[in-house]
């Protein structure tokens, strides 16, 4: 198995990590503090790391702030979401769910929108079968 890297950025300069590899840990508390202490979260209402991408599976930690909307989002594959701090509301084919310390899975082509009530941390999961390694979770 190749051992897959990100590649830093401007935003990032010291952000090369490990994407995907035989396995991987995430701290995510450390990514908790790095996200709120880039200048993305000053600036803008929202700011994300991926932790894992591989051809079949994408995880992503976001942080929303207070009113920070992701609206009309579809998945073609399974989708989860775990409320890690903070509360956010999501709409999910018009049925509106209070997010709670649990974790919300979707189907495919599950049409939702994402709503923070106040400044939050989401673990976002994608499942992708069948889709190849260069698919981005829309809207995140």
């Amino acid at each position: 198995m190749d051992i897959k890297y990100n590649e830093s950025t401007h935003n990032r300069p010291e952000g090369e990590r490990v994407l995907d590899a035989r396995f991987v840990f995430s701290d995510i508390p450390a990514y908790v503090e790095q996200l709120k202490d880039e200048k993305a979260w000053k600036k803008k209402d929202r700011n994300a790391i991926t932790v894992f991408k591989s051809s079949g599976l994408t995880i992503v930690l976001q942080a929303l702030k207070k009113g920070a909307e992701v609206n009309d989002n579809r998945l073609s594959g399974f989708f989860s979401l775990q409320l890690i701090e903070g509360t956010a509301d999501a709409s999910i084919d018009s049925q509106l769910v209070q997010l709670g310390k649990g974790v919300l899975v979707m189907h495919p082509d599950t049409s939702h929108s994402i709503k923070a009530t106040s400044d939050s941390i989401l673990l976002l999961s994608h499942y992708k079968q069948g889709v190849d390694d260069d698919a981005v979770i829309q809207g995140w």
